[in-house]
């Protein structure tokens, strides 16, 4: 068995408490509303806009025995650039100031997830950024696949507002695909055991973004 399907094996249960996260499970049947969904997308943004920030820290504290990476990693960060300013577009769709949200403040849980890459990158093993990649893309393919479609016809949204949702699970399914072929050329038992602790962290640390949106029936309620 390669090591993407041992780190899938050994984050499943990491991954399945967040999928089993109350908002997720709602927008998957259809339950949903706009600040729920806007606050989705702003949380996105505030992490989304360090996403190449952080593949070129990766690419800078890359070890000599690991520069093989450097090549898929400058495509990566190539395809991943101006991802921020769609979920800006989203925002605006939605009848919300994407201004005020580029130059406002993400919540806590968001800003923790952020650092802990960051971290995780300069003080543990720069590898272990790729756990984040297998949370963010997998995670954003399952809504994008499952929930987009649900929370558009609940909410009666333009097709202008999900372009993140829909286009990054579209290229998401696409980087799966890469980065199964790029884990299974890791070969180190560190450099493993480093990627597996991160990303069962890292479906902690999401899923607290997640519990920290408003529900539907809160806003429903406060109405």
């Amino acid at each position: 068995m390669g090591f993407h399907a041992t780190l899938l094996e050994q984050s499943a249960d990491a991954r399945n408490t967040l999928l089993a996260t109350p908002i997720i499970q709602g927008a998957l049947r259809g339950q949903v509303a706009l600040p729920s969904y806007v606050a989705f997308l702003r949380e996105a943004f505030h992490h989304v806009r360090h996403t190449v920030p952080l593949l070129k820290a990766l690419r800078d504290q890359l070890p000599p025995h690991h520069a093989w990476l450097e090549g898929p990693l400058d495509e990566y960060i190539e395809e991943e650039a101006g991802h921020d300013e769609w979920i800006l577009e989203d925002i605006a769709a939605c009848g919300v100031d994407a201004e005020a949200v580029r130059h406002g403040q993400p919540g806590v849980a968001t800003e923790l997830m952020v650092a802990y890459a960051y971290d995780t990158i300069a003080r543990r093993n720069p590898l272990g950024f790729f756990g984040m990649v297998l949370v963010l893309e997998g995670t954003s393919v399952a809504l994008a696949l499952h929930a987009a479609d649900a929370i558009q016809q609940g909410l009666a949204l333009p097709d202008s507002a999900f372009s993140y949702l829909r286009s990054h699970g579209t290229l998401d399914q696409e980087h799966v695909q890469h980065f199964e072929l790029l884990m299974d050329q890791i070969h180190d038992p560190a450099d493993q055991a480093a990627i597996v602790h991160a990303a069962r962290v890292f479906y902690r640390l999401y899923g607290e973004v997640f519990a920290s949106l408003p529900l539907p029936q809160a806003v429903a309620e406060a109405a």
